[in-house]
């Protein structure tokens, strides 16, 4: 036979029931079908008289592809739009952002956890969190006192202020006091005392209004009951900071949610304080 008349007659493509090409890849026949229901395998023939779905050896690398990129955690949403033409780098470029983010999540659990176990936490009253803080606009006044009791003679010369200049309180309210001295002192102590406001008008002789901003990680804890006590929080708070790995990297906050202006005892009042940190 002369090479002209010589040719390979390609065999039809062998078509595989759902069930032998679910069993051959390990999914399930419910994964196949449900892929077919959204458009990102459709089988090669579907019998119109039973409505059995075939599969060719041809769709593998498909099918290989939807099972990798769902090991590395995409969803069926998002591979359909790979299929559709999307790039596939940029979606694990982004996907590889989100892992990091999580694992940072994560790093800072564990970090928090060792925290605990470290400081014989498990027991305490004082649970520390990491948060963000937002970036806030303020009223501002920066005074200098002799104890802390003078916060509360300074607090009502503050809100006359921010009357007068037209301040309208953000919601929810956020009253804090930024410490500025570098260790405790009973005397001759320097703060600022802020309170969130909606926009900021003219400053006026005694009070200023800026913006703070954000602060990206802060360890947090509650204080219920008087001033006098809140020791016992910052005493917990520093031990927390220093055994979890962390450092502390601006001034403290104290938070005023509750206080003699809406409880009856001091037993009752609380307050947050807030550490700038970093992870050392």
């Amino acid at each position: 036979m002369s090479r002209e008349n010589c040719y390979v007659e390609k065999l039809p493509q062998k078509l595989y029931k759902i069930g032998m090409f679910a069993q051959m890849n390990r999914v399930t026949i419910k994964a196949l079908r449900h892929y077919d229901d959204i458009g990102l395998l459709k089988p090669e023939y579907v019998d119109e008289i039973n409505g059995y779905r075939y599969y060719t050896s041809a769709q593998l690398p498909q099918l290989h592809r939807i099972l990798a990129m769902r090991e590395l955690g995409f969803s069926l949403k998002e591979i359909k739009k790979v299929n559709d033409g999307v790039s596939e780098k940029d979606l694990l470029i982004r996907k590889k952002c989100e892992l990091l983010q999580e694992m940072a999540h994560i790093q800072k659990q564990i970090a928090c956890v060792e925290g605990y176990l470290a400081g014989n936490c498990l027991n305490s009253d004082y649970r520390v969190v990491m948060k963000s803080i937002p970036e806030v606009i303020v009223a501002s006044m920066q005074v200098h006192m002799d104890s802390y009791e003078d916060l509360f003679e300074c607090m009502p010369t503050m809100g006359s202020e921010m009357e007068k200049a037209g301040c309208e309180c953000a919601i929810p309210e956020y009253c804090f006091t930024i410490y500025y001295d570098e260790e405790y002192r009973e005397s001759d102590i320097h703060a600022e005392i802020c309170e969130a406001i909606t926009e900021k008008p003219e400053d006026t002789e005694l009070v200023q209004f800026k913006v703070l901003p954000a602060v990206d990680m802060a360890a947090c804890v509650l204080h219920k009951g008087p001033y006098y006590t809140l020791p016992q929080a910052y005493g917990a708070i520093v031990q927390f900071i220093e055994e979890s790995g962390y450092e502390i990297i601006g001034y403290q906050r104290e938070s005023y949610i509750d206080g003699i202006w809406n409880k009856d005892t001091e037993d009752e009042w609380l307050t947050e304080i807030q550490f700038p940190v970093r992870k050392i």
